[in-house]
């Protein structure tokens, strides 16, 4: 038995001010609550092969947002030289 492994999950999560959730993973939690609704609604006209997930909605789209705002993308390494060759 595999064992999926979170930071935090929604449960914990949405107990925190909104000041700290928004800090965690980039959105309010009203716009969080939105993006579910569209996910969840998403995912009943979705054509569904392979396993079924093991994580509810709310963890899926909290762990996508946690990372999307951590991973540093090609787009700061990019301004970060641009800024520099323009110093030099």
């Amino acid at each position: 038995m595999r064992t999926v492994l979170t930071s935090m999950s929604y449960e914990k999560v949405k107990k925190l001010r909104p000041e700290e959730f928004k800090r965690l993973c980039g959105v309010h939690p009203e716009t969080f609550s939105q993006m579910t609704e569209v996910v969840r609604a998403r995912s009943k006209t979705k054509v569904k092969t392979g396993r079924p997930g093991k994580l509810r909605i709310e963890d899926q789209l909290l762990m996508a947002l946690e990372y999307w705002r951590e991973y540093r993308t090609y787009f700061h390494s990019v301004k970060q030289k641009i800024c520099k060759m323009s110093i030099d």
